[in-house]
């Protein structure tokens, strides 16, 4: 009997976990107007210009579709690329000065993205 009620409580503990890694890291209302953390990730995406690369829709040009790169990766192997880089002599520099609320704020603005939740273009603090 109690071992039926630990296995419950380890059980509701993981979904637990498990929704809240499921749970998008960005809010975005209206398709543009989106929470503090994911605005200072669209200013970090527009002031490191990695349109350059990937596009000004995120969807790649010489780098690859973040849209669909986003999809896969979970957040670590993403802040990891960022900020490590990835194939440097022939891909994706290191952006090591992209850490912390950059690289928090790049991966939910890009993963709203990547979800269809934000619409391509410029965003708008929420109110």
């Amino acid at each position: 009997m109690i071992r039926k009620h630990l296995v419950g409580i380890v059980l509701a503990a993981m979904a637990t976990t498990a929704m809240a890694q499921d749970a998008a890291p960005y809010t975005v209302a209206e398709g543009n107007k989106v929470d503090a953390k994911t605005m200072t990730g669209w200013r970090t995406w527009r002031a490191a210009a990695c349109e350059r690369c990937h596009g000004a829709n995120q969807e790649g040009m010489v780098g690859p579709s973040l849209i669909e790169g986003l999809k896969k990766y979970t957040k670590a192997e993403f802040i990891g690329i960022v900020v490590d880089g990835s194939h440097a002599d022939r891909g994706m520099p290191p952006h090591p000065f992209l850490k912390g609320e950059k690289a928090d704020g790049l991966y939910a603005y890009l993963k709203g993205r990547s979800d269809g939740k934000i619409a391509p273009g410029k965003v708008f603090p929420m109110e």
